[in-house]
């Protein structure tokens, strides 16, 4: 978040430096922008990060994707937080155990999960590039199983199943 306030100040700093430029060039007078000198190492610094997260996301999804094509159940919870939320009405998978026990459950009840994964790939949240998620579809063939990812302190990992039907 400061990350983007910053770039936020660089720019609005770069568009004040612009606006008074022109103002006194029509006015006459010498360009104020002339001895100002706009950072912009807080913007390319924000690109990288946010270049660098799409690039821990697609390895992190590469890594995901093969383990539940496999039924690797243990790297599947290794890439997993817990608890992982599921939909409405149903219990939360609070414990790598409890993961394990019901793997059917969360990748192939509601939907085909390798089947999806296979031909699809997640999308960034477009209000949090700190999530992606990937919309599978159910026996009906609506995509309406959503399987949703969050980079936190410990990299990208699987959040949560949800199904916007229930």
């Amino acid at each position: 978040m400061k990350k983007l306030k910053r770039l936020i100040l660089v720019i609005s700093a770069f568009l004040l430096a612009v606006a008074s430029s022109q103002y006194h060039a029509i006015a006459g007078g010498p360009p104020l922008a002339a001895n100002l000198r706009v950072n912009t190492a807080g913007a390319t610094r924000y690109r990288e990060v946010l270049t660098t997260s799409a690039d821990e996301f697609n390895a992190f999804w590469e890594k995901f994707k093969a383990a539940v094509i496999k039924s690797d159940k243990d790297a599947v919870a290794s890439l997993s937080k817990f608890p992982i939320g599921m939909s409405y009405g149903i219990r939360s998978i609070k414990t790598k155990p409890e993961l394990l026990r019901r793997f059917k459950e969360v990748f192939s009840k509601q939907t085909d999960a390798v089947k999806c994964f296979q031909a699809k790939e997640p999308e960034k949240d477009s209000a949090n590039p700190r999530k992606y998620s990937i919309a599978c579809p159910d026996a009906a063939g609506n995509e309406v199983v959503i399987y949703e990812f969050e980079r936190g302190s410990a990299g990208w990992k699987f959040v949560r199943l949800d199904n916007i039907n229930e």
